[in-house]
């Protein structure tokens, strides 16, 4: 639900910038989604692969253009990859970056990811063709997390590029969105052009996260509590369990959009703290090899992925902590 709340805030902004909706309105608006999705499985899963594909290129198309033109120094740009004590002593710099996360690997989409790779036509008696399956599944993986890493990046060296000591309020995408047209914010390339583009590629996110955090409630309804319903009012009752909360949120404070941002951040902090339960029976289970036979995880990989485990979850034990004041 937390993918769907950050999905359905980020939507709802796009349609207000681009079409002036009020931001309450493009929340009801974002509940049409689920009927776009409906359309779509009609026309086979390999047709919703190529539109998820589709809106990511126009994303990372946009954000890829707007970095080009903001000159970033690469030499601070690839420092800042480089982690720093500071992430986990100054707490606002831990919540962002539990945040960013969160929203680059996303727990539902482990899930999700494994129930794609098991439409896959694999004839499982064939050890060539178990193996060749794996194979592209883990490139396909790779190639998912690569890309959610690259746009999350493209984002903030955006943000950074463009606004870094100019004393410009951008902490919300509504300020990015009026510097990007603002000549004096961001000098002589601010054009209406870039923040078209830029609004296009927020609402092409949130139509990519519609697909997919539907699909993965579809998912999870059916594996982990066994409900059993029809697709269209499995995909109805996943939105309207994601939209009622923001929906409820966005009344209470009036359409606030610094309150709804805020909510956005939080919810992917939120993914962070969640991820540890689909990541640590992921690496059980795939390093056992009783389960798993000759394709259980080599030992390095094994390791690996336990101590990466082991570190989210001390930090968000750590935030969690601070942030109830112990």
């Amino acid at each position: 639900m937390a993918t769907d709340i950050a999905e359905i805030i980020g939507s709802a902004i796009a349609l207000e910038l681009l079409f002036k909706i009020p931001l309450i309105v493009g929340i009801l608006i974002t509940t049409a989604d689920v009927l776009i999705l409906l359309l779509l499985m009609k026309l086979g899963f390999r047709k919703i692969e190529a539109v998820v594909a589709t809106l990511v290129a126009v994303i990372l198309l946009v954000f890829s253009y707007e970095v080009f033109l903001s000159k970033p120094e690469m030499g601070p740009l690839f420092a800042g990859y480089v982690p720093s004590a500071k992430i986990v002593t100054n707490k606002s710099m831990l919540y962002l970056a539990l945040g960013i996360v969160g929203a680059t690997i996303m727990p539902h989409d482990l899930y999700l990811g494994s129930s794609i790779s098991q439409t896959r036509a694999v004839d499982r008696k064939d050890h060539k063709a178990v193996a060749k399956a794996l194979k592209f599944s883990t490139i396909d993986s790779n190639i998912q997390l690569t890309i959610a890493f690259i746009v999350n990046s493209l984002l903030l060296i955006l943000g950074a590029a463009l606004f870094f000591g100019t004393n410009s309020s951008v902490g919300r995408f509504v300020d990015l969105f009026n510097s990007l047209s603002n000549s004096h914010v961001i000098g002589a390339i601010a054009s209406p052009v870039l923040s078209m583009l830029f609004a296009i590629a927020l609402l092409s996110s949130g139509q990519s996260s519609t697909i997919t955090g539907t699909l993965s409630g579809q998912i999870i309804m059916e594996g982990f509590i066994h409900l059993k319903m029809p697709l269209w009012a499995q995909r109805l009752v996943t939105r309207l369990l994601s939209v009622s909360p923001v929906l409820a949120f966005a009344i209470y404070y009036h359409g606030n959009e610094a309150k709804i941002e805020n909510l956005l951040t939080f919810s992917q902090v939120f993914l962070s703290i969640a991820l540890p339960f689909a990541i640590v029976p992921l690496v059980k289970f795939t390093s056992d090899k009783k389960l798993m036979g000759e394709f259980a995880n080599r030992t390095w990989m094994k390791y690996t992925a336990w101590t990466c485990a082991v570190v989210l979850v001390g930090l968000n034990i750590y935030l969690i902590l601070q942030t109830m004041g112990l």
